[in-house]
């Protein structure tokens, strides 16, 4: 599966997990295991608070990059569960693009009414 398609899998996930859940409210946590589940049930596999190292001239440096979720090993998803989006977090997620050289990352808040509207897309050249 390349990053579109995983991409289209993980937020028709996330809505399912947050319309189950009964919507916004709930720690960042619950909603990152239940979309877990749910891209498990679709045979998709998901490395959770995945650790990568990072390379700083030529040097790992001893405190690693840790992200929310590696989906197929393509799409890096940051889950937050706040009131109101803030422009640092597609920040990060394209730093963590840019330190893992991956190309798709989704920013998940499922603090948002409708999930659906607290999905962000970043990109890294793809």
């Amino acid at each position: 599966m390349n990053e579109n398609t995983l991409s289209h899998h993980i937020i028709a996930a996330a809505i399912e997990a947050h319309r189950n859940l009964g919507g916004p409210g709930l720690l960042e946590r619950i909603y990152e295991e239940a979309l877990i589940w749910e891209l498990s049930q679709a045979g998709i596999t998901v490395e959770r608070q995945k650790f990568l190292p990072i390379k700083y001239k030529n040097q790992i440096l001893t405190t690693p990059l840790r992200i929310d979720l590696l989906v197929g090993g393509l799409v890096i998803v940051e889950c937050k569960a706040v009131g109101s989006y803030q422009e640092v977090f597609t920040a990060q997620a394209l730093t963590y693009l840019r330190l893992t050289g991956l190309k798709l990352a989704l920013v998940i808040n499922f603090g948002e009414k409708f999930v659906k509207n607290g999905i962000h897309r970043v990109v890294n050249r793809l």
